[in-house]
């Protein structure tokens, strides 16, 4: 008998090492550019990214990136601070106002980098006039546990900042801005990866309103002010590269799927509410393993992408631990059947775990534990649910974020 287990592990490292600054910068980081570099930028991938620039620009650059807690990494030259994520703090504020001096004042032959990945959003934090980090801090919260997807809720995040929606590059003209980014969103919207403060932001401030009012959040007439003042910011011919995404990631864990024997199916890069997304998968799941869907076992079905929650209970968890308890429920124990669902920055919401594995033993042993995994879902308490089995996938910080991995194995 294979070791399922084991495959969606694999599959889940093969999909990891894709996305790594190691293996995805060196492909597309430019010649070190003439005159003055300054490098900055934020996100889980940030310090990782620095640290591989210096590498393949041979030595100590000038800059400073902000990560979260813990993301840290060795660096020769390029200053790294951590910040909270993904509520923003002093501590980001700080770093933001210290990144846009940096790039204030160059001139035409000077160069910034900005290295930019998920995460991003909550790291640069330089909140409008108007608006208090408190402030700031409930509407992010309240944005987050709504259910709003991330295009929504970076649309709002934009309005209400003073670096984020392409006002860094306003800071650093007229010197040239080069952004190297991994992306975190589905669909690959460069503009939206760290809510995009080298790149247009085409919104207008209605659009921005409209998503405040549609998912009723509390915020002060001064900073709702703020937002309806915000003018679209337009950054012409933008020098952008895309390193790494969800896309690469599943390719690579399609490889290796193919090279153990495994058909790969790919869902592609999806979105939408966890619960609703599990039962799909789960249909399709059940389909296959009765021989009536697009493709015969031994195989796997990989997606990737970012789900939302709403949430409704007290529990501990994120989107993948909610995916993947509702994927057991759906799945009702089927004997040919596992999954992984994981984040690839190592951090599944609020939990300490990347994510989860579902076996088709996961209900019969919550049982025998007294542990109702329809209650755990309705309190959204994936993470206990799954600590309580010894099922967490625990990777600490990646150092990366192509978003959500999802594998399907289903048996022959």
């Amino acid at each position: 008998m294979r070791d399922s287990s084991g495959i969606l592990r694999a599959l889940f490292d093969a999909a990891l090492g894709a996305a790594i600054a190691t293996a995805c910068m060196p492909r597309w980081t430019p010649p070190k550019p003439g005159g003055r570099v300054v490098i900055v930028g934020a996100g889980k991938a940030a310090a990782s990214m620095a640290a591989e620039l210096e590498t393949l620009w041979g030595g100590a650059l000038e800059g400073l990136v902000i990560v979260p807690y813990g993301h840290s990494c060795d660096t020769l030259g390029i200053e790294v601070v951590e910040a909270a994520h993904p509520i923003p703090d002093r501590s980001g504020i700080l770093a933001t106002e210290r990144i846009i001096a940096r790039v204030s004042g160059l001139s035409h032959s000077d160069t910034v980098v900005c290295l930019l990945s998920g995460g991003g959003s909550s790291l640069l934090a330089a909140p409008a006039i108007g608006v208090s980090l408190d402030e700031k801090q409930s509407i992010t919260s309240q944005l987050l546990k709504s259910g709003a997807a991330i295009h929504e809720i970076n649309c709002v995040r934009k309005k209400l900042s003073a670096i984020k929606g392409g006002k860094l590059a306003l800071a650093a003209a007229p010197a040239d801005v080069v952004t190297l980014l991994i992306s975190d969103v589905p669909g690959n919207n460069a503009s939206m990866v760290a809510s995009g403060p080298t790149l247009t932001d085409a919104a207008s401030a209605s659009e921005a309103i409209n998503i405040i009012d549609r998912y009723h959040i509390s915020i002060s007439a001064e900073a709702k002010n703020a937002v309806a003042s915000a003018d679209p910011v337009i950054i012409d011919a933008p020098d952008v590269r895309i390193l790494a995404t969800a896309d690469d990631a599943l390719l690579a864990a399609s490889a290796a799927a193919v090279e153990l024997e495994i058909t790969p199916y790919s869902l592609g890069d999806l979105d939408g509410d966890a619960i609703e997304l599990a039962h799909q998968h789960a249909e399709l799941a059940l389909q296959i393993a009765a021989g009536k869907g697009p493709i015969e076992p031994p195989c796997v079905l990989l997606s990737g992408g970012e789900t939302t929650i709403e949430v409704r209970g007290t529990g501990r968890g994120g989107r993948n631990g909610e995916y993947a308890l509702a994927l057991a429920l759906a799945l009702d124990a089927h004997p040919r059947i596992s999954a992984i669902a994981c984040d690839t920055d190592g951090i599944d919401g609020t939990g300490d775990n990347a994510g989860c594995t579902v076996a088709p033993d996961t209900l019969a042993r919550s049982n025998a534990l007294g542990i109702s995994a329809r209650d755990r879902l309705l309190n959204n308490d994936s993470y206990t649910f799954f600590a309580d089995l010894g099922d967490l996938v625990t990777t600490g910080p990646t150092r990366t974020n192509v978003n959500d991995f999802r594998a399907i194995l289903i048996t022959d």
